[in-house]
C-alpha cells in the first residue's frame, strides 16, 4: 500500500479500518484477546478510585464501575457534541 504521506486522512481512516477488520476477522478467540486489555482498564480505574489500596474489594469494584460509566458517559457527550457540530 502507498505511504501515508501519499494517503488523505480519510483515506488512511478507511485503510486502518480494512487491517482492524482484516485482523477480527482471523481471530480464533475474540474474547481471549481482549482479556488483557479490559483487565488493564479495570486496573485503571480501581487505580483511580482508591490510589492508596485502603478500600474493601467490594467497595473499590463498586467505586470503579462508577468511574467507568462516568468514562463512558463522557465520550459519549463529546462524540453527541461534535455530531451536532459537523451537522450544523
Amino acid at each position: 500500500m502507498a505511504a501515508s504521506t501519499n494517503l488523505t486522512p480519510k483515506q488512511r481512516v478507511l485503510r486502518a479500518k480494512i487491517a482492524a477488520n482484516a485482523t477480527w476477522a482471523r481471530e480464533p478467540d475474540r474474547v481471549g484477546r481482549m482479556e488483557k486489555v479490559r483487565n488493564a482498564a479495570e486496573c485503571r480505574f480501581e487505580k483511580l478510585v482508591d490510589p492508596d489500596g485502603i478500600l474493601s474489594p467490594e467497595e473499590r469494584a463498586r467505586r470503579a464501575a462508577n468511574a467507568r460509566r462516568s468514562h463512558m458517559q463522557s465520550l459519549a457527550l463529546k462524540s453527541a457534541q461534535a455530531r451536532a457540530k459537523r451537522s450544523a
